[in-house]
């Protein structure tokens, strides 16, 4: 660890932290329906499609309407992509021939964009056209994205409102979200990544003539535009195989910093927009404040632990850190910087291989998503996590005092509990249930290149990363077969919409109730103490959910018979 890899880190933090309020004050606007500086030019293509769709946005809907409305949107995407990947052989924007895309794997990919997964089992520039890369991947980036911030604003107007039957119209949301917030943004990174050296073009593959003398085809594509909306949205699919490791998708150590601010920059302003949305900032303050404490502690030690390296590597004198699956133009503190990020939030873009990390290197990233995704987490998907969790804190706390459970004036009972615990197990029961069949059946056994412990992971990891909706690879894992793409696809259906559900239910209950005038016995929960506690039942609810994991390879191999044989041989 060095003087320079910690300054890096900081002014990550600060740049992160700048941002939070002015775009978080924005995002507000956008959302009460007020006027912003894109109005002039927006409001008239905000009225427009309304009129096309069909659209009233002046009528809100009730929490279950609303969530019938994002389902049936999301049916829908996940029909056309699957059949835009099935025809897209015989469609236009296919200058390198790319043939149609397996069932198995239409459907896992389908899965995986419609829900901001974004796993992929694929080569992007080996299998995707592209128009399957704009039409299909780049479209449901937005969209699916969109929908997490909308779902999570309207669990905020559940705190915010008081006797009320409606918590919004997804439809209003959704145009918004994408229209004043995503496509503005987007435009301008494009720019950016265009100018850093991203290809934009719809011309084929060109060829290159090495050093060597040989010849090289070099994939090109609509790169600049994906990356961005993958970033921002934090989608994290990548246009290439390698993701953000290719110098196609992430060239320049800038280009780098500004792809992992984007990453947090709207789930850490979503905060602000909590906390200006229930006329407090000190709330949305108190629940970045426990995002930083768990994103802060991770970096440090996959820092530290990919500072130090191995004792396999320090035995070979090969000291100065673990380089190996990293970019030399990132080095280890970029590298271990993004790793820390992109599991935080959601995102799956990766620019170095987990696989190669350290032991405890390696760790911190299956820790992040299995937490939740809450660390700032996906892109309205975070804001929404957390207060699940928050939920779980305010009823902990008032056990401890002896009072009915209150956060910002509503009551929290026996319903809003419930469904909160619902949505937080509904993870370990998807993430380690897929983890456990694929290690007792052939085909889950035949996809770890790995044996042992290493090999345990390497599934672990693929199943924990689909339920969390993340979409990053540990690596080494051939995933691209029937059997973990059917369940792979299932573990990010399942991991979106069983939180998601829940959350909106949370959002209709609390938005009906009455607010209660705070009094002296009220817990405040805008200071360190809250944020201690939160952090405390975050871990603790995390460790009792996901601990068993540990004894997991000994159960399994005691149902399985001679399957510890099958680890063993890897050591």
């Amino acid at each position: 660890m060095t003087i320079n890899g910690w300054i890096q880190i900081a002014l990550f933090c600060a740049v992160v932290l700048a941002l939070a309020r002015p775009l978080g004050g924005y995002m507000t606007r956008v959302f009460t329906g007020e006027r912003t500086v894109l109005s002039p030019v927006l409001a008239s293509v905000e009225r427009g499609l309304y009129r096309v769709a069909g659209i009233n946005s002046a009528q809100e809907q009730h929490w279950l309407a609303y969530a019938l409305s994002m389902l049936a949107f999301h049916v829908l995407g996940f029909l056309a992509l699957y059949a835009l990947l099935r025809f897209q052989a015989v469609l236009p924007f296919n200058p390198d021939g790319q043939s149609a895309v397996a069932p198995d794997l239409a459907f896992n990919t389908s899965a995986s964009f419609v829900t901001n997964t974004n796993w992929q089992s694929y080569g992007g520039e080996t299998t995707m056209s592209y128009l399957t890369q704009m039409l299909g991947l780049t479209h449901q980036n937005f969209l699916s994205a969109a929908t997490g911030i909308a779902l999570a604003v309207a669990l905020v107007r559940g705190f915010a409102r008081a006797s009320a039957n409606t918590v919004g119209s997804f439809w209003v949301d959704l145009t918004r979200t994408t229209l004043y917030v995503l496509l503005p943004l987007c435009m301008a990174l494009t720019l950016f990544y265009v100018w850093q050296g991203i290809p934009q073009t719809l011309g084929g593959a060109v060829e290159a003539t090495t050093l060597e003398g040989a010849k090289q085809t070099v994939a090109v594509g609509p790169v600049a535009s994906q990356v961005a909306i993958k970033m921002l949205g934090t989608n994290g699919g990548g246009f290439f195989n390698a993701n953000a490791a290719h110098p196609f998708e992430n060239p320049t150590a800038l280009s780098n910093f500004i792809q992992i601010v984007s990453i947090f920059a709207i789930g850490a302003a979503m905060t602000n927009v909590f906390g200006r949305m229930v006329g407090d900032e000190r709330q949305g303050w108190a629940i970045l404040a426990a995002m930083g404490l768990l994103f802060l502690a991770g970096t440090a030690v996959v820092y530290w632990a990919e500072s130090t390296g191995s004792p396999v590597l320090n035995a070979f004198s090969l000291t100065g850190g673990n380089m190996e699956g990293k970019e030399v133009r990132f080095g280890i503190v970029a590298s271990s910087l993004f790793a820390a990020v992109t599991t935080a939030a959601s995102c799956g873009a990766v620019n170095a291989m987990h696989d190669s990390f350290t032991a405890l290197g390696g760790m911190i990233p299956l820790i992040n998503m299995q937490l939740g995704e809450i660390i700032v987490g996906g892109v309205g998907a975070g804001l929404y996590g957390i207060l699940v969790f928050v939920i779980v804190t305010i009823f902990v706390a008032g056990l401890m005092v002896g009072r009915t459970p209150e956060y910002l004036g509503k009551k929290i009972e026996g319903r809003e509990v419930k469904m909160a615990m619902l949505a937080i197990l509904c993870l370990p029961l998807m993430m380690l249930g897929f983890t456990a069949l694929a290690t007792v059946v052939a085909a889950g056994l035949a996809g770890p290149a790995n044996a042992g412990p290493h090999g345990f992971s390497e599934i672990l990891y693929a199943f924990t990363s689909a339920a969390a909706n993340n979409g990053s690879a540990f690596g080494g894992l051939s995933a691209n077969t029937a059997f973990y793409n059917t369940s792979l696809g299932l573990g990010m259906l399942f991991g979106r919409f069983f939180v998601i559900v829940p959350a909106l239910a949370i959002a209709g209950s609390l938005a009906a109730k009455k607010t209660v005038p705070a009094s002296a016995g009220t817990f405040p929960t805008h200071g360190g103490l809250f944020v201690g506690l939160l952090v405390g039942v975050i871990l603790i609810v995390g460790g009792l959910t996901f601990f068993p994991a540990l004894a997991l390879g000994p159960i399994v191999e005691h149902l399985a018979g001679g399957l510890g044989q099958t680890f063993a041989a890897g050591g």
